[in-house]
C-alpha cells in the first residue's frame, strides 16, 4: 500500500513540513518520488519508526544523517552503527533517572503538601518525614538552609 506524505505525517504525528525537512536533510533515502511527489510504501514504516525515535530522544539532525548514511553504506557500518545506538542509549538512561529522581521529588512534594493541608499547617510535616521508613526525605543541601524560626 502507497501513503501520501500528509497521511505519514499524521500518523507520525508531525507535520508534513517535517518529513520534508527530513527528505532534504537525506533521512528518507528509500522513499520513492513519484512525479514529484513522495509516496511512502508499508516498508518506509520500518525507518520511520527509527528515525521518529531518534528525534524523540533529541538525537541531532546531524548525527541521525550520519546514521542514515552508514545505514546506506550497509554491513560493513554494522559496529559503527552499534555503538551510535549504545550512545544514545547510554544518554536516555541517564536522563531516565533524572526523570525518576525529579518524580520522586515531586511525589514527596505531592505528600507533603496533602499532609500540610490536611493538618492546616507545614509544621505537622516536620514532625513526622524523619519517622516513616518509605518516604525518602527532602534533603537541602546546608549552603541554602535558612535559619528555623
Amino acid at each position: 500500500m502507497s501513503y501520501s506524505i500528509k497521511e505519514v505525517a499524521d500518523m507520525m504525528n508531525v507535520a508534513p513540513s517535517t518529513l520534508r525537512y527530513y527528505d532534504s536533510m537525506g533521512l528518507l533515502p528509500n522513499v520513492k518520488k513519484v512525479n514529484g511527489r513522495r509516496v511512502f510504501e508499508d516498508k518506509d514504516f520500518k525507518w520511520l519508526r527509527v528515525l521518529n525515535c531518534l528525534k524523540n530522544i533529541n538525537m541531532p539532525i546531524s548525527k541521525i544523517k550520519e546514521y542514515v548514511d552508514l545505514a546506506e553504506e550497509g554491513d560493513s557500518t554494522l559496529k559503527e552503527r552499534y555503538n551510535m545506538i549504545l550512545e544514545q542509549k547510554q544518554a536516555i538512561e541517564k536522563e531516565l533517572k533524572k526523570l525518576k529522581d525529579c518524580y520522586k521529588e515531586l511525589e514527596y512534594k505531592e505528600w507533603y503538601y496533602k499532609t500540610a493541608i490536611k493538618a492546616g499547617t507545614e509544621k505537622i510535616v516536620e514532625n513526622i518525614t524523619s519517622t516513616l521508613p518509605t518516604l525518602e526525605i527532602d534533603k537541602i543541601p546546608k549552603n541554602e538552609r535558612k535559619d528555623e524560626k
